[in-house]
């Protein structure tokens, strides 16, 4: 596997350098070299992107649902065909473990391919009239051009979500791909161009984030905007869409809690939780953060919890045996390592990790803190890393609480015996997605939103269309 000695832009349908020729280099997160150069655009580079994405939607709205619907389920399959090369790249910029950007890479396929099929489902209604000779009809229209933002996380399934809803319903797409990982969404893209998708229907930009967005959202060649990332960021993005009356659809930060009563298997929900915490390094929007245990199982589930965290085996993701890769970048070993360093000062045990490994590549131990207080930043802050929040509660109705305490509501997590008890967390904790004594988040046909601080609208299941379409009502009186 070779990294590209320069990522492109893809505009109109070409792979291209940005108009000024300037380039932004590439790092790997496990050893910080450099693997390549990515175009920066600019705003000539945009203007282009717009007059494309407007030319694509022309093209695409018209072609009919049947033909959108095969040319994504090519797009799918040549995914699969280049899963292995994909997940070599993504590991590279990315950082996460083969088997995990494997995993990302299928998946992908899996969510074009049932959003390609959701699209052909995308009906309208007749209206019983009220007079003789009048039809009424309600009939689902593409929105237009949109232009989504995309984070580094999951540099592929975060594309995938937007660019597939789009395209199943006849809108052309300006995508801003992340720059720390440039190279994974190329190649997503690159698999819907050999598919046959027409020129200017995908378009893709990497710059400044804030550059890119202040321009795009604006213009009034797009129509919509889906955005991925912190809430800070989030807010300021759907305010700027607002401003321009374009609607937006914002998956935002969360602060995931998990409530564990002590009727749950411990061992299994500890071993089975440790797990999920540590998926890409903690740097998943939906991983669980605050483990509110209940006391009369507390110090079991502590400390299955941190056995299984430090059997982790952390390291380049390349290298097989690898479980949990490095984090992103210098930046975010700073912020993790900031925020440990607070709830330790505030009370909090250090039961495992707690620091960076090494001096070369941005690794941090898997970390568990016991007995955290609220009012420690980590307690009301997105830590974003691989720290896992540990905090005794006395009965249900405290758990709820705690976990209802931040405005976030992206996930929640909870583990029970009790028919009765997962009854009242489900109609208590104020969550987009709560899974019960099992991971069962992120599956194409199920919803996948937030709410409150976590965002509005969904990027999953049959509701993840309808903000890419307009509703338009037709009324018809026959003429005599």
């Amino acid at each position: 596997m070779s990294y590209p000695e320069t990522v492109l832009l893809h505009i109109n349908g070409r792979w291209t350098p940005a108009a000024s020729g300037k380039t932004l280099p590439v790092l790997n997160p496990a050893n910080e070299a450099v693997l390549g150069q990515l175009a920066h655009a600019g705003i000539a580079d945009l203007d282009e992107a717009l007059a494309a994405a407007e030319k694509g939607f022309a093209i695409w709205s018209r072609t009919p649902v049947f033909e959108r619907y095969k040319l994504m389920r090519k797009a799918a399959d040549l995914l699969r065909e280049r899963a292995a090369r994909i997940a070599g790249l993504l590991t590279s910029e990315q950082g996460k473990p083969l088997a995990e950007a494997r995993m990302e890479t299928l998946s992908a396929a899996d969510l074009i391919d049932w959003f390609a099929e959701e699209g052909r489902r995308t009906y309208g209604r007749v209206i019983p009239a009220r007079f003789a000779g009048v039809a009424q009809i309600a009939v689902k229209e593409p929105v237009g051009p949109v232009a989504a933002f995309t984070p580094w996380n999951f540099p592929l399934n975060q594309v995938v979500r937007k660019l597939s809803a789009a395209l199943a319903t006849g809108c052309s797409i300006i995508i801003k791909g992340p720059e720390e990982t440039p190279a994974s969404p190329a190649e997503l893209v690159r698999a819907f161009v050999d598919a046959g998708v027409p020129a200017g229907v995908v378009n893709l930009v990497y710059g400044v984030p804030a550059e890119i967005s202040s321009y795009l959202i604006p213009h009034p060649a797009i129509k919509k905007i889906s955005f991925t990332g912190s809430t800070a960021v989030g807010k300021q993005l759907a305010a700027m869409a607002g401003q321009h009356m374009k609607r937006a659809t914002m998956e935002l930060g969360g602060h995931s809690p998990v409530i564990v009563m002590p009727d749950a298997d411990v061992q299994r929900t500890a071993k089975l939780m440790a797990g999920s915490k540590f998926r890409n390094a903690g740097q998943v929007c939906v991983s669980p953060t605050r483990f509110l245990v209940d006391q009369g199982v507390y110090d079991e589930f502590v400390e299955t919890f941190t056995t299984a965290a430090k059997a982790v085996k952390v390291g380049d993701g390349q290298v097989e045996g690898t479980t949990m890769g490095p984090l992103i970048s210098e930046r975010r070993i700073e912020a993790v390592s900031a925020l440990v360093q607070d709830a330790v000062q505030s009370g909090a045990e250090l039961t495992t990790g707690g620091k960076r490994i090494g001096n070369s590549g941005y690794f941090f131990e898997p970390t568990v803190l016991s007995r955290v207080a609220k009012t420690a930043r980590i307690m009301n802050e997105e830590p974003f890393g691989p720290v896992a929040l540990m905090v005794p509660v006395s009965g249900l109705d405290e758990a709820i609480e705690e976990a209802n305490r931040l405005n976030y509501g992206l996930a929640a997590y909870a583990f029970t015996r009790s028919a009765d008890n997962a009854a009242r967390i489900a109609n208590g904790v104020r969550s987009g997605m709560l899974s019960i004594n099992h991971l069962g988040l992120a599956l194409p046909e199920v919803p996948f939103g937030g709410i409150n601080d976590s965002g509005y609208g969904t990027e999953g299941g049959a509701d993840a269309l309808e903000p890419y379409l307009n509703t338009k009502f037709v009324t018809h009186l026959q003429a005599e």
